[in-house]
């Protein structure tokens, strides 16, 4: 048995821009209908949605009859969670709140096995590995994993040349929600500040050599953000479009009662 690729990490080599939506319902159905919509990834919440291990592990397995990669965003840039994510298969992580090159250093040591980092060996309890039936998975799994790093504080944007130094960090992702509650303007993630902050992160990263992501809900914001440099673009969350749309549902139907 042959390793899984890593379609996000072949896009980042290739040069291609890709558009994802985000994933905060904690269900395989959810997972199977974002997957089957046709976009390139679906990036599983496990930092603001009720996620746990058991249910990343059934989103994931519910997706992988479609042509769609899977990222994970985890709680936090933990090394144990880390380890316990990619051993139930996930190859692509975007780590919220980076704000150093130590701590992005960090982070790429916790996804290699030794001696490029210091990832735990568990391969024959690992899915990743098909409980060591994929063949020398141990000296492959490495090129496969894709790790972004998100920036989303001021003092992360103040050190984002420094991260992007760091070799082994393959995207830097700009969060704007929580860029402008850090630059005071909370709750005003298209504040023409935020937009340009964004804008000089995504240029920072793409003149280092880094893929630049960012998330954008309006279109001729991640029009903007595309034109700065900006190829790994989230577009939508599942939780929000389902409340807009059952709101707008009871809206127009008041006329019923």
């Amino acid at each position: 048995m042959k390793i899984r690729k890593n379609k996000i990490k072949q896009s980042f080599k290739d040069g291609k821009t890709t558009i994802g939506i985000w994933n905060g319902i904690p269900h395989g159905y959810a997972v199977e209908i974002c997957a089957g919509a046709g976009f390139e990834w679906v990036l599983i919440d496990g930092e603001h949605s009720p996620y746990e291990f058991t249910t990343i592990l059934q989103s994931i397995q519910s997706a992988s009859s479609f042509d769609t990669e899977i990222v994970v965003r985890p709680a936090i840039g933990d090394r144990v969670m880390i380890k316990r994510l990619l051993d139930i298969g996930v190859q692509t992580l975007l780590v919220p709140m980076v704000e150093s090159a130590e701590q992005a250093q960090y982070l790429v040591d916790s996804m290699r096995y030794p001696p490029h980092g210091n990832r735990g060996v568990g391969s024959g309890l690992a899915r990743a590995a098909q409980w060591n039936r994929v063949e020398n998975y141990l000296t492959q799994a490495d090129d496969e994993m894709c790790l972004i790093v998100q920036i989303e504080t001021v003092k992360g944007l103040k050190h984002i040349e420094e991260i992007c130094q760091v070799e082994g960090v393959d995207g830097v992702f700009l969060g704007p929600a929580d860029l402008a509650a850090s630059m005071g303007y909370l709750g005003q993630s298209m504040h023409p500040d935020v937009i340009s902050e964004v804008v000089r992160g995504i240029s920072i990263a793409r003149d280092s050599g880094k893929v630049p992501g960012v998330i954008a809900f309006d279109k001729e914001v991640a029009k903007t953000y595309k034109e700065a440099g900006a190829r790994f673009i989230g577009v939508g969350i599942d939780l929000l479009m389902l409340a807009k749309a059952t709101s707008t549902i009871v809206s127009e139907y008041q006329f019923l009662k």
